[in-house]
């Protein structure tokens, strides 16, 4: 019943992970798209691309089951896109 529980409670890190990552990757890549849009030095949508592809990363580790490497990467991608929002 115990190891039912843990696999239970793994899924749903996992699927947790994966979620988060996807949901970041894509603000992360509308943040890009809607600063490309409108004049902005070039480093700000680089900063979010960057952000996002960091959180894509997140999310696949995620969806692996590292989800340890996946939560500090995603917190490593908001930071960059933070930075990056620092400089618009």
């Amino acid at each position: 019943m115990a190891d039912e529980d843990l696999a239970q409670v793994a899924r749903r890190a996992r699927w947790t992970a994966t979620g988060s990552g996807a949901l970041l990757t894509f603000a992360g890549l509308a943040a890009a798209l809607l600063r490309l849009a409108r004049p902005a030095p070039a480093l700000v949508p680089a900063a979010y691309a960057t952000g996002a592809g960091v959180c894509a990363v997140a999310a696949f580790l995620g969806s692996r089951g590292r989800t340890r490497r996946a939560l500090w990467l995603m917190i490593a991608g908001v930071m960059v896109m933070a930075l990056g929002d620092q400089f618009d």
